[in-house]
């Protein structure tokens, strides 16, 4: 084994078993001698665990041993970057739970901006719906604990609990002059399907977000919109907004779907080797056919992954606002096998097919579209404490917008400006001379 691969091993089982911290540093001192970077380790180790003895056996009530280490790592995490930080072992169930496709919850999409947290949609047939939560409501407080300034994670992980127990929201809505309390039950809460339907000759597809089940969801509404509209379609719009993310291979996946081939994203991360490439495999699902995808300040990570291939690619025109700008992927690493939580650790950086990083700076739609009166202001990752800078050359400015028309009112408008495009476009292709 390596001096590195040494040091590597008793941080590991520092973290694991912190009882354990002076036995492991001195088998290293003694193993390797006087090294540099040996004894640098082994003093700030020796540093933490004089603190650990000194908050433990001097506070002002017996602190848990176990309470003082997760939050130990949880700051030694959550100082690093935006979205490093450790899951304790509910929370890491929940975590696998929601990546397989359903979790304990509510049914509440939330955004944050300036600090204060407002709902973006409520899934039908849930807690919040059957409780009355409405889009906009701003929540103020969860059991009792004022939200405004905690992150998009902390939040969720709040709403989130065992099924069958309870959750007290308090409400700020516009209409209303006083706070509105809710307390909802918690269920099984579904991660709310892929969902399609026809717009005329054109097939809409919403994606929320991205689980095990997308790719699969994706093949059916894709298959169920060539039924419905027949060999009259023309073309998809694939609606990206308000969808956060997920699991990186579904993602991979949707995205390969639209292709035949080309890279799809690449992960790199502190080391040469780490490198990993992701290509499209021949096969689009959709036989070629025009495709518009929609994003907004909600859309990030995962779904920025698909937005910023099929534009590198020139397969999709991409219409809406500016994205979130999370360009950084992280890896959970069990510990203990799960008995111990999780690290949630930052480990790369990934990039689009034409080598760029979009962290910070996001993807900037091809058409500027605005959400309309009344549309979500986002917190981006920009605006997030510790996020990681950005690489590379600025993106483009965004100029103004496309506004809705005064006295114009639309049920969708970034929708309308997407379907309208399409039938433009199409319309213009299909007079074009033939010059062959």
């Amino acid at each position: 084994m390596s001096l590195a691969g040494a040091i590597k091993g008793v941080c590991l089982v520092a973290v694991g078993a912190v009882a354990g911290i002076g036995l492991a540093v001195a088998a290293t001192h003694f193993a390797y001698g006087a090294n540099f970077a040996g004894l640098r380790t082994e003093s700030e180790l020796n540093r933490f665990g004089l603190a650990f003895e000194r908050v433990r056996d001097n506070y002002l009530v017996q602190p848990q041993d176990r309470q003082l280490v997760e939050n130990a790592i949880g700051g030694m995490l959550s100082d690093l970057d935006a979205h490093s930080s450790y899951f304790d072992p509910d929370t890491f169930a929940a975590m696998e739970t929601k990546a397989a496709g359903a979790y304990g919850g509510i049914g509440v999409v939330i955004s944050i901006k300036d600090g204060n947290v407002k709902v973006v949609s409520v899934v039908q047939s849930t807690p919040a719906f059957r409780g009355g939560v409405e889009v906009g409501d701003e929540l103020v407080s969860i059991d009792g604990v004022p939200m405004h300034g905690h992150s998009l994670d902390d939040v969720s992980t709040r709403m989130r609990g065992t099924i069958g127990t309870d959750v007290r929201l308090t409400l700020a809505r516009a209409s209303e002059a006083k706070p509105i309390d809710v307390r909802l039950t918690r269920e099984a809460i579904e991660v709310e399907r892929l969902t399609w339907r026809a717009e005329g000759d054109v097939g809409y597809i919403k994606i929320v977000a991205f689980s095990d089940r997308t790719e699969p969801d994706l093949r059916k509404a894709v298959a169920d919109l060539r039924r419905q509209i027949g060999p009259s379609i023309k073309g998809y719009v694939i609606d990206l907004r308000n969808n956060g993310g997920g699991v990186l291979q579904a993602s991979i996946d949707v995205a390969d779907d639209f292709l035949d081939s080309g890279e799809i994203v690449s992960v790199r991360g502190r080391t040469p080797q780490s490198m990993e490439r992701y290509d499209a495999h021949p096969g689009d699902i959709t036989d070629g056919k025009p495709l518009v995808v929609l994003i907004n300040g909600g859309t990030a990570s995962a779904s920025e992954i698909v937005a910023g291939a099929l534009q590198d690619l020139h397969r999709a025109t991409i219409l809406g606002t500016l994205s979130f700008g999370k360009g950084s992927v992280q890896t959970v690493m069990p510990l203990d096998n799960g008995a111990g939580g999780a690290l949630h650790m930052t480990t790369a950086r990934y990039y689009t097919p034409s080598g760029r990083s979009i962290q910070v700076t996001g993807i900037v739609p091809d058409i500027y579209v605005s959400g309309g009166p009344g549309a979500p202001e986002y917190e981006r990752e920009a605006e997030l404490p510790h996020h990681l800078e950005a690489e590379g050359p600025p993106a483009k400015p965004l100029g103004a917008p496309i506004e809705p028309a005064p006295g114009h009112a639309y049920l969708d408008f970034q929708l309308s400006m997407a379907l309208s495009f399409l039938h433009k476009s199409l319309a213009v292709s299909e007079r074009a001379p033939d010059h062959a």
